[in-house]
């Protein structure tokens, strides 16, 4: 028998629906309540009183903090992790002013030149920055990235105990193996690695992930399913057996991640909701799991504190 209507049009049992989010798709809430202290590992903050970088050719999105807090209200996050994105170049203001505003309950990961001194890395600690993110995939504001400076910026990061965070192809984590194993810091490796679905738990650059979590240094961010999805979205069911593999591999190494406003994609198309089920399906739907990954493992990662009554 057909549920009955109610007066909402939702029918009877469903979960409540909620007011449009900014920057992603479809009304309906995830379909289990998240922990509490769940962390959304990776976002990132544009707000249009910070001027992009000169070397940044895209309209960046409007995505301030009170939209992105929106989107914690529909699918039950409570802490999150602001990442500076290339759009700004080496320029944190925007990172930093939404830290303020989250408070304790944000942590930030900045993007800066290879030439950082030390006076900068601890002004940046005191306003809530835990790590470094090294892009290899977009256009920087220095040019080119380079493993060197890499080794550079984590040598400079490792006095505050920071982590070093890479955005690279496959074939780019296949080349600076040697370097990654020996990084005298953390290794938090973003959006999977890029890693292709189609191939799922098997690969060089897929086994090489797996030696890096095996040796204990190393964290991946689930996040940015949709980069290399074939089948696409909402369901994203081509990255099931990848995801379900890494969870079995390294459940207290493991992050999970937005990537709101989902700048890679066609504006709306992402449904934030869905990428929460899709966490779900990759840990089988285990509640031990899913608390791990959405609140113990980013405590560790990122510093945070016990979980606040909310």
């Amino acid at each position: 028998m057909a549920a009955a209507a109610t007066d909402t049009g939702e029918a009877a049992g469903a979960a409540p629906r909620v007011q449009p989010v900014p920057h992603s798709a479809g009304l309906a809430r995830p379909g289990f309540a998240l922990p509490a202290g769940a962390c959304d590992s990776h976002m990132h903050i544009f707000d249009p009183r910070f001027a992009p970088s000169k070397h940044w050719t895209r309209q960046p999105p409007d995505a301030p903090v009170a939209a992105y807090r929106q989107l914690q209200a529909r699918i039950g996050t409570q802490r999150a992790v602001v990442v500076t994105p290339s759009t700004y170049g080496t320029d944190n203001a925007c990172t930093l002013d939404a830290l303020a505003q989250l408070g304790e309950a944000a942590r930030g990961v900045a993007v800066v030149d290879a030439d950082v001194d030390a006076a900068e890395l601890q002004r940046l600690h005191g306003l809530g920055v835990r790590g470094l993110r090294v892009n290899f995939v977009t256009p920087q504001s220095w040019g080119t990235t380079t493993p060197q400076m890499l080794a550079t910026l984590a040598d400079k990061v490792a006095p505050l105990g920071w982590h070093i965070q890479v955005f690279v192809h496959p074939e780019q984590l296949l080349a600076m193996a040697a370097l990654l194993r020996g990084l005298p810091v953390p290794l938090v490796v973003d959006h999977m690695a890029r890693l292709d679905p189609v191939q799922g738990p098997s690969g060089e650059a897929f086994d090489l992930l797996c030696s890096l979590l095996d040796a204990g240094n190393t964290w991946v961010k689930l996040s940015g399913a949709y980069m290399r999805s074939v089948v696409g979205g909402p369901g994203y069911v081509d990255t099931l057996a990848m995801g379900q593999a890494l969870v079995r591999r390294a459940p207290n190494r493991l992050v999970w991640g937005s990537d709101w406003p989902h700048t890679t994609e066609v504006p709306g198309s992402v449904d934030d909701a869905a990428l929460v089920d899709l966490l779900g399906r990759w840990c089988a739907g285990d509640a031990a799991l899913l608390a791990r990954i959405l609140v113990d493992n980013p405590a560790r990662l990122y510093g945070f504190g016990p979980v606040p009554s909310f």
